[in-house]
């Protein structure tokens, strides 16, 4: 892959637009009717399902966290995810999907992002943030590429004198860690804890739609080509 300007996110800072569930269709309607959602993102009140085509970024880093989340009775925990980010990338293709109880029946949220173009790569993402339960694809890395069993020690991100910024996955000691100036992971099929996007989302197409019962994403297809420049 050719040299790429680095990126710079600070990978948990505080969001401009939240879109809780089921109140996600007042919160899109505008950007549905342009075509295109240029705003933060934000999905965590319990897990969402995804696939897409191809995610491609610069400075990525990964690391195991304890992520807090709310159990059925009201009560919190800790979910072990893998806390995934980049600080610029590009995205062949987004579903999310998921499943809420109403008046006792399950309906599905399911929003889809993009075009039909599995060589497009046409939705741009800052501050990328997936806290991973499980997913399944291609993952390919390239540049300077470190794998360490010291989740602290990842540092995929630089303050404005070049700096590393210090554990900006928030991540423990003695715990696995990657991180790489770029990466690219293919056909991915996941569930996520936490599905955050807070920088700017672009894309030409979004579609959100609630449907009875438990609908899931389609599988994604396979890229073709390769990305452009985040």
């Amino acid at each position: 892959m050719s040299s790429r300007e680095e990126g710079r996110t600070h990978w948990r800072r505080s969001l401009a637009v939240a879109v809780p569930a089921l109140l996600a269709a007042g919160g899109l309607g505008t950007a549905m009717a342009s075509g295109a959602l240029a705003v933060g993102l934000r999905i965590q009140d319990r897990p969402v399902d995804f696939t897409t085509s191809s995610l491609y970024g610069t400075q990525y880093g990964a690391a195991v966290v304890d992520q807090t989340v709310v159990r059925p009775d009201g009560s919190t925990g800790t979910e072990r995810v893998l806390r995934m980010g980049f600080a610029d990338g590009v995205i062949n293709g987004l579903c999310l999907s998921q499943r809420q109880q109403i008046a006792g029946a399950t309906y599905t949220l399911l929003l889809t992002l993009g075009d039909d173009n599995p060589g497009s790569w046409e939705i741009r993402t800052k501050n990328t943030v997936l806290d991973l339960r499980n997913a399944t694809g291609v993952l390919d890395m390239d540049g300077v590429v470190d794998l360490n069993t010291n989740g602290a020690d990842v540092k995929t991100v630089k303050d404005a004198s070049g700096a590393y910024v210090v554990n900006p996955l928030d991540s423990p000691q003695h715990r696995f860690g990657i991180q790489a100036r770029y990466a690219k992971f293919d056909r991915i099929t996941g569930t996520a804890q936490d599905f955050q996007i807070p920088g700017l989302l672009t894309t030409p197409k979004l579609s959100l739609s609630v449907r009875p019962g438990t609908v899931a994403c389609p599988a994604p297809a396979a890229p073709t080509g390769t990305p452009g420049t985040p």
